[in-house]
C-alpha cells in the first residue's frame, strides 16, 4: 500500500504542469514538443467564443477544440505566432483576443466608466451649488415664541 502511495506521489510530482488539460484527445497535440508549446501559448491568448471568459486551451467546448486544431495546423505549417493571431482576428474579429490591442476604441471603452463617474459627480456638485440651499429658514417671531413655550 505504501509503495502504491509513493508511486502516485512520484507520478503527480513529475507530471508536467504546462500540459493543456482541456485537450481531450492526445491526437490533437503536435508531436514536436516545441511546436506544441507554441500552439498552447497562442491558444492561451485566444478567447473561446462559446465560454467567452476562457481561453481555447482551457475550454472544453467543441468550437474551442476546433480552434485549437486550426492553431496547431497553422503552427505545424510554419506560420509565426503573429500570422496565426492575425488569421484568427481576420476570421473572428478582435473579440477573439483575450487581451485586445490598444486602439482609440478600446481606450474609449476603458475611459468611459471613469469619465461617466466624473461627469455625474460634477453635475451633482453644480446642481447642489446652484440651489443655494443654506439650511432651514429662520423661525418667525410667533413660531419662536411657541417653541420657547413648548420647551419650558
Amino acid at each position: 500500500m505504501r509503495r502504491l502511495a509513493a508511486l502516485v506521489v512520484l507520478l503527480a510530482a513529475s507530471w508536467p504542469s504546462g500540459l493543456a488539460l482541456a485537450v481531450s484527445d492526445p491526437s490533437e497535440m503536435l508531436p514536436d514538443h516545441r511546436l506544441e508549446a507554441r500552439a498552447e501559448a497562442i491558444g492561451a491568448r485566444l478567447r473561446c467564443l462559446v465560454c467567452q471568459n476562457e481561453d481555447i486551451e482551457d475550454s472544453g467546448a467543441d468550437l474551442a477544440r476546433d480552434l485549437r486544431h486550426v492553431v496547431r495546423v497553422h503552427v505545424a505549417a510554419g506560420d509565426s505566432d503573429r500570422q496565426v493571431m492575425d488569421w484568427m482576428v481576420a476570421r473572428y474579429g478582435d473579440f477573439i483576443r483575450l487581451q485586445p490591442r490598444l486602439t482609440p476604441l478600446t481606450v474609449l471603452l476603458w475611459a468611459a466608466g471613469p469619465l461617466a463617474l466624473l461627469a455625474g459627480g460634477l453635475a451633482a456638485f453644480l446642481g447642489l451649488r446652484r440651489t443655494g440651499d443654506t439650511g432651514p429658514a429662520p423661525l418667525a417671531p410667533d413660531e419662536r415664541a411657541r417653541l420657547d413655550a413648548l420647551l419650558r
